[in-house]
């Protein structure tokens, strides 16, 4: 039985689903990091001169956003460091962390302002209405403007749509602390700034939950969202002079990039271009399943029946 290692790395890869060098998004989390910095100094001031939970709350979480930004951005350069012999994948793997600790950053926030705003309900505070709806307002544009710098490749990256995630958190609480604002001075309904918050909450918590379990799933080598094994399985056995497949292993070495490892049976006959060619088949066909890098080992079948397991 003749055995043969084959590593696709550059190799005919047309980088479907992957994301290009990326100098815009190196760019986009800068220009985040220096948009939310300034408008949380603003904020902060302006939340505890109006005394509104709404404003002071979104100005935490915004000081939050920094730091999950930088982290991106960190995560984001890392993996772009090339390979050494004690990390033989290069550094890829701390976009996947950098999602990972974003996700919890933003809940274990979200749990402090909703015991915050739990409290405030029991006793309400006087809010300066008007203050709250201007400074909101700003937050909007500025949390607005951020989440459009990551929009485009929200979908490709999961330590992008960490970063979009949070802006449009930001927004949205940046939304609700404006309406506050503009019933507050009509009414003088002191208690919704807090009830405002808590609804706010609820909708961040729900959309952050699923990036911490598809950053969890990435983290424990899970198959990437998006790829299913079946798919793979049924494409592989398509390719002429390919017998059957096993012992496949798909994982993500990074938010954009994903690799396979199979062992693949190939008829006895079969000469050394044609294995050259089921390889070269192999790795072009997984390039448009979205998997990037493949390592294949192929068998000679020897037997007159095969399976697929």
């Amino acid at each position: 039985m003749a055995h043969d290692h084959d590593h696709g790395h550059g190799h005919q890869h047309h980088h479907h689903g992957q994301l290009p060098a990326g100098g815009h998004l190196n760019k986009a989390f800068i220009m985040g990091i220096i948009l939310n910095l300034v408008f949380v100094v603003i904020e902060f001031g302006a939340g505890f001169f109006s005394q509104s939970l709404a404003l002071i709350s979104d100005a935490g979480h915004n000081l939050m956003d920094v730091a999950s930004l930088g982290l991106s951005l960190l995560a984001f350069r890392l993996a772009k460091v090339k390979p050494n012999e004690t990390f033989t994948f290069g550094y890829r793997k701390s976009t996947i962390l950098a999602s990972m600790f974003n996700a919890i950053i933003l809940l274990v926030g979200m749990g402090f302002v909703a015991y915050e705003a739990i409290e405030r309900i029991g006793r309400p505070e006087i809010v300066k209405g008007n203050v709250v709806a201007i400074v909101a307002s700003i937050g909007i544009v500025v949390n607005a403007a951020t989440a459009l710098l990551f929009f485009r490749d929200k979908e490709h990256d999961l330590n992008v749509k960490g970063a979009y995630l949070h802006m449009v958190a930001d927004a949205l609480v940046s939304l609700g602390a404006v309406v506050v604002g503009v019933i507050i001075i009509f009414t003088h309904w002191y208690w919704l700034d807090a009830v405002v918050s808590i609804a706010i909450i609820i909708v961040i918590v729900v959309s952050t939950w699923h990036l911490l379990s598809d950053s969890l799933k990435l983290a424990m080598d899970a198959v990437p969202e998006g790829i299913e094994m079946d798919k793979v399985k049924a494409v592989a056995l398509k390719i002429n002079g390919v017998k059957a497949i096993h012992h496949i292993h798909i994982w993500g070495m990074s938010t954009t990039e994903n690799a396979l490892t199979a062992q693949v049976l190939v008829d006895s006959t079969s000469s050394m271009e044609a294995i050259e060619n089921i390889k070269k088949d192999f790795r072009h066909e997984m390039e448009h399943l979205n998997i990037q890098h493949v390592t294949i080992e192929t068998e000679l079948n020897m037997d007159t029946d095969t399976c697929c397991d």
